[in-house]
């Protein structure tokens, strides 16, 4: 099955108020999909109702199968009263072989903080276990909900570049959820503009053209974006990437 996840007309209301509204979006085999917009869009609520952490008053949500999820929150508070170090964390979840814990270590780069306690991690080595947890069980999807957030533009660049090798490595695909649209032009393959509804969608150097994105976001917002250029080789589904 190629379609991961599809949701149709998902519309969410809070307080007499919609938060989402007649949004649909499909996320296929291999996608890189980021959602964009103003605070309040309902971006976050999006990820949640795509989760089946939320269920919409309107529309529909299909998952594939047996579809497994790997979640990245935009950050996580360590408790220093209770100190848990890097190693403890990662295995709190179900049984992960410790072969998969050592190469996922050693992919995203957290191996010389195994042992010590997440209270006293730096932002990105906190995002990067974060993002260690979301992959220890070969998930097919990865989510993100503003994963740099909290991180210094620095932290941003290395995030962001681990997460496109990860992508290129293990073919999977991406939903994400981002403030940094820099980062985004140049990493992303689709873009999917939020403001309740969906106001555009495509690839970066489309949206960045489209009247909602400069109505959103502003002409030099746009204009700055363009110069961004998309360095994905689009190779899906079926081919030879050896």
């Amino acid at each position: 099955m190629n379609t991961l996840i599809e949701a149709k007309n998902l519309t969410v209301i809070r307080q007499g108020k919609p938060i989402l509204k007649d949004v649909s979006v499909t996320i296929k085999n291999q996608d890189f999909i980021t959602i964009i917009g103003p605070n309040g869009a309902g971006k976050s609520m999006l990820l949640k109702c795509l989760m089946g952490f939320y269920k919409p008053e309107f529309g529909s949500i299909l998952q594939k199968k047996g579809l497994k999820i790997g979640y990245v929150p935009q950050r996580l508070i360590a408790d220093q009263i209770m100190p848990i170090t890097t190693r403890r964390f990662l295995s709190l979840r179900k049984k992960t072989a410790v072969n998969n814990l050592e190469k996922t270590t050693t992919e995203t780069g957290i191996e010389s903080i195994l042992d010590k306690p997440l209270s006293v991690l730096s932002g990105g080595e906190l995002q990067r276990v974060l993002l260690a947890r979301s992959l220890l069980e070969n998930p097919e999807l990865i989510v993100l909900d503003e994963p740099a957030q909290n991180l210094d533009i620095s932290g941003q660049l290395g995030f962001y570049k681990l997460l496109e090798r990860i992508y290129q490595e293990r073919h999977l695909s991406i939903l994400m959820v981002s403030h940094d649209l820099h980062m985004v032009m140049a990493t992303t393959q689709q873009v999917l503009c939020l403001f309740h509804h969906v106001c555009c969608s495509g690839t970066p150097q489309a949206v960045t053209k489209d009247p909602e994105f400069i109505s959103l976001f502003g002409h030099d917002m746009a204009q700055m974006m363009a110069v961004y250029h998309h360095h994905h080789d689009h190779q899906h589904n079926g081919d030879n990437n050896a």
